[in-house]
């Protein structure tokens, strides 16, 4: 284990044994009703949030990862139902909220980056509108104090000339400019958790890199927790605590980043870092890409979800969802068989 690994580790441990968690969700379940059918979104995932750490939840799309954020934050439409066992932010419990108190705890206490900035954005509000407004309403400023706040915020998120780019539109501004702005109108409120959803996505790669050393630099100065939704696991190397690999609507591994990277254990988050390029590894080498199709919601298998996909499957694996196999305290994976047995297994496959 690395250096680094042993220092999130420590820090985890002290999270665990202060009761430092943030955010605990047990047993959530989404499913949406549309046109006589039932889509089980998210299908009974537990996970936790501890206070400055950085959470990764990543998957292809479709597997259940935004969803799971919104409904933690009570943003789905009205065909979704959110059933739970327990939505619990900062020791209070979500579900029992009435809709105008999670309403000013959005933003304020919890803030969400959405995956397309320039939906995201009204065309035709300034910049500095969008971030006045949110300060007047959760902060109570006004006037030249909210001008002034909001000009050190875009600052902050690395845009210059701020009190020029106060009164501009966003079609005036690059993808990667707007991604800030939603940054910058998430940190107004100075929240106590962001939740950035797929930030990087319509991004080159130079950009990418500069919103993800932009989010890592703001939780070290802030001490806020992130949650980072992200269907690629290479942006999330060098800027997460902890992974959670879901597929299916369902966690299928959760650890450490260096147990997901150096010791995997399902099947999924296997297959999914073998198409990861690997630039480094001074020979050309032949991405592995998944076969088969994720499963349809509506109509979920009754067992693995990556079972039909998988090359290890048995029949066991179909006939019921498998529980998880606890490697450390920091690491669990949704698999029948062991990271020793699936070691063998493709080693007699190679």
């Amino acid at each position: 284990m690395t250096r680094k690994s042993k220092v999130r580790e420590q820090e985890l441990e002290e999270t665990k044994k202060n009761n430092k968690e943030i955010l605990s969700v047990r047993d959530v379940h989404t499913t949406f009703h549309t046109h006589g059918k039932s889509v089980q979104a998210v299908r009974g995932v537990s996970l936790f949030v501890g206070h400055q750490e950085i959470v990764a939840i990543v998957g292809e799309s479709g597997s259940g990862k935004s969803v799971l954020m919104k409904s933690v934050m009570g943003l789905m439409p009205e065909n979704a139902e959110v059933k739970a066992e327990e939505i619990r932010f900062m020791d209070r419990d979500l579900q029992t909220m009435t809709p105008e108190q999670l309403r000013k705890m959005r933003g304020k206490d919890i803030a969400m980056v959405f995956q397309d900035p320039m939906t995201a954005l009204n065309p035709l509000r300034t910049i500095g509108f969008h971030l006045t407004e949110v300060l007047k309403r959760h902060r109570g400023m006004t006037g030249k104090a909210a001008l002034k706040e909001a000009a050190a915020v875009l600052e902050q998120v690395g845009i210059s000339s701020p009190e020029k780019r106060l009164t501009q539109y966003p079609h005036e501004f690059s993808g990667g400019m707007r991604q800030r702005v939603l940054i910058a109108m998430a940190l107004c409120c100075l929240p106590k958790l962001l939740i950035a959803d797929e930030p990087t996505t319509a991004l080159d790669v130079t950009i990418q890199a500069q919103i993800l050393e932009l989010l890592k630099k703001i939780q070290m100065d802030t001490g806020m927790s992130v949650v980072l939704i992200t269907h690629d696991l290479g942006v999330v190397a060098s800027l997460s605590h902890r992974i959670c690999v879901m597929y299916g609507g369902l966690i299928m591994e959760e650890g450490l980043t260096d147990e997901i990277f150096y010791t995997p254990r399902h099947p999924y988050t296997k297959a999914l870092l073998r198409a990861i390029p690997k630039p480094h590894s001074g020979s050309r080498e032949r991405l592995e890409s998944i076969p088969g199709m994720a499963p349809s919601l509506a109509d979920p298998p009754p067992g693995c979800p990556f079972a039909e996909r998988c090359k290890f499957a048995c029949e066991k694996c179909q006939e019921k969802i498998p529980e998880y196999l606890v490697y450390s305290d920091t690491q669990r994976s949704m698999c029948i068989f062991s990271g020793g047995e699936l070691e063998e297994m493709e080693k007699e496959v190679q």
